[in-house]
């Protein structure tokens, strides 16, 4: 095993979870679903949020490790990931592809095929799938054309051309 810290971002629907699980098991190093830290899963509302002192210690932890594979669209809060990070992986999978993700999550979830960590409700994916929209459009492009962190960036349209990327 070597060291190597990457933090993965993108849409909701864009396959961080899935990635990041294909990267942990090539790479032999733990992966952190960032949503377990930012929300609040004792809350059986979605949309809790987590005491900001509790998700700061728990993503201090993680990125104090040698080597890490974090994921999740948060931008602000995960500041210091981004700094500790050796890569940071931008899936720019097409909207089109994560919509139809999200909708099949949430139809596999109402139907119990795959177990779901909050009740989900049509409004809710409404508003996520607003909200997807509204990030891939204008948040994400905003955020990797202004930010300091580009020399660490790898920007991927095709999830699965990233298995076969060098990463060291």
């Amino acid at each position: 095993m070597f060291a190597i810290r990457i933090h993965i971002i993108g849409g909701s629907g864009s396959g961080k979870s899935y990635i990041a699980a294909l990267l942990s098991d090539k790479l032999r190093i733990p992966h952190y679903d960032l949503d377990d830290i930012f929300w609040d899963n004792q809350s059986n509302e979605y949309g809790v949020k987590a005491p900001e002192d509790e998700r700061d210690r728990r993503l201090r932890e993680i990125i104090g490790l040698d080597s890490w594979i974090a994921e999740g669209v948060y931008r602000s809060w995960v500041g210091p990931s981004f700094a500790a990070a050796d890569k940071i992986i931008v899936l720019m999978t097409p909207l089109s592809v994560q919509e139809e993700r999200i909708w099949k999550r949430y139809e596999e979830r109402i139907a119990g095929i795959v177990p779901g960590k909050k009740r989900e409700t049509l409004e809710g994916i409404r508003n996520l799938l607003a909200w997807n929209k509204d990030y891939n459009l204008t948040k994400l492009p905003n955020l990797i054309g202004h930010w300091d962190y580009k020399d660490k960036m790898i920007l991927v349209r095709d999830n699965l051309d990233l298995l076969e990327l060098q990463l060291m």
